[in-house]
């Protein structure tokens, strides 16, 4: 057993004192305790909050960062210039980058991870022996310490009634059920690890992606205690197309075949009518917005409030990973909101917490992201006294803090990142501007 003692945590209820932190054998915290004296053998930390869920990324796009930019265009441009990075992927290719930024991602406070994965096959499409990809981002996982819940995606279409073409081919299984039949096969190989780290969920990358025929197969098919994902009405594009062939928006149609409900989690969800608004709060599906992903591709600004005030828990992603900043996804989500609506205080700080951590927890299907007995011994500790956060009420921490404020993050009551070492080059042995292999090799 390990334990910690805080100066100030971040528990359900809001900030408290000398709070004492014990985690068991498990990685779980067996005990919290408010008010107490440093015991003199805890590990001593400053300002505790719960780790980060980072609950959408896709963990190749990072090699796009710093290359996309300039110019014009939309996010159909840009998505040219990342299917042109996932034609490049190898498994050791793979697991090059998802360590690298998972370790980005674990040094910027996020402790738990969904990996919205769908490059399964090698690039004519023929399957790798022993689910070679899966396995690579699973090494990265294991390597840096995160939590990673890998939601193997779904995708057979190129759009609504056309075929997988070019870079696309290696996406696709065929039919949801031989997706399925994968998908079981790809738990039992995770099952076997015993880091505990790794678990499987699920996702279906779209209604462009998959056919409404097939929509009701994976909701009947896959089991109901899994979490499942969605790309959701990012592009005004996608919602056009849904129309046109079947009369009914994306939500709709997913309502249709069964797959909303509170193990749905919707991402982006950026151009909604009213009517699916209704349905997505209804029925507690968790929204997961990204804020900066949204902003760099010019998606548009998604109604993030309204979702909230219908029902749906609100969570956050780094998607693309041009930023991996937590502090800069939950402030995104309320600085959109302020400027599509002109008002400010649209999600009190308690919203812009719990959407960063606990909520994410949730649409992982992880007990996590809170400070409590019997939730994973994930924390962060955040220097309250930079030049960015001296003076903060620690509520108000969200408004002013970024990811270079986290100055130690612990997974499972196991420190794996800490200020005090460069996260990349210690994971690697590479240096930080070598860290993510190059756009040649």
């Amino acid at each position: 057993m390990t334990r910690y003692w805080a100066t100030a945590a971040r528990l359900p209820d809001g900030f408290a004192s000398d709070v004492l932190i014990a985690s068991d054998e498990r990685g779980a915290i067996a005990a919290v305790t408010v008010g107490v004296e440093r015991p003199t053998d805890a590990v001593t930390l400053g300002t505790v909050v719960p780790g980060f869920a980072n609950a959408h990324s896709h963990a190749f796009h990072r090699l796009l960062r710093g290359r996309t930019h300039d110019g014009s265009g939309d996010f159909w441009r840009w998505r040219t210039a990342m299917y042109e990075e996932a034609r490049r992927l190898t498994p050791d290719r793979y697991r090059r980058v998802a360590t690298a930024v998972f370790a980005e991602m674990a040094a910027a406070g996020y402790t738990s991870v969904g990996e919205f994965h769908y490059v399964h096959h090698r690039p004519d499409g023929s399957p790798y022996p022993r689910h070679d990809m899966e396995n690579a981002i699973a090494d990265a996982a294991e390597e840096v310490g995160i939590r990673l819940v890998l939601l193997d995606t779904c995708y057979l279409t190129g759009g609504i009634g056309r075929p997988l073409e070019g870079d696309q081919v290696r996406f696709g299984d065929g039919s949801a059920a031989r997706w399925l039949d994968r998908w079981s096969a790809v738990r039992d190989a995770l099952t076997a690890r015993s880091s505990g780290l790794v678990t499987l969920g699920a996702a279906v990358h779209s209604v462009r992606a998959v056919p409404v025929e097939e929509l009701a197969v994976v909701a009947g098919g896959l089991p109901q205690d899994v979490p499942l994902h969605v790309h959701l009405s990012e592009q005004p594009a996608e919602n056009a197309e849904s129309l046109s062939a079947t009369g009914a928006t994306p939500s709709r149609l997913l309502a249709d075949a069964g797959l909303l409900s509170r193990r749905l989690s919707a991402v982006h969800a950026t151009h909604l009518t009213d009517d699916d608004i209704a349905l997505l709060g209804g029925a507690g599906a968790t929204i997961v917005m990204c804020p900066t992903t949204e902003a760099d591709l010019g998606d548009g600004i998604g109604p993030a409030r309204r979702l909230a005030d219908a029902g749906s828990p609100i969570a956050i992603g780094s998607d693309q990973n041009a930023v991996i900043d937590p502090f800069a996804e939950v402030r995104g989500l309320e600085y959109g909101e302020r400027l599509a609506s002109g008002s400010r205080g649209r999600f009190a700080p308690d919203e812009l917490w719990r959407a960063g951590t606990r909520d994410g927890y949730v649409s992982l299907g992880l007990d996590g992201g809170e400070i409590r007995s019997g939730a994973w011994c994930d924390l962060v500790e955040i220097a309250a006294d930079s030049v960015r956060t001296l003076g903060s009420d620690h509520e108000q921490l969200p408004y002013s803090a970024t990811a270079a404020d986290v100055t130690t993050v612990i997974v499972g009551g196991r420190s794996v990142a800490s200020r005090d070492s460069d996260a990349l080059a210690h994971l690697l042995g590479l240096s930080p501007t070598t860290a993510v292999p190059s756009t040649n090799g």
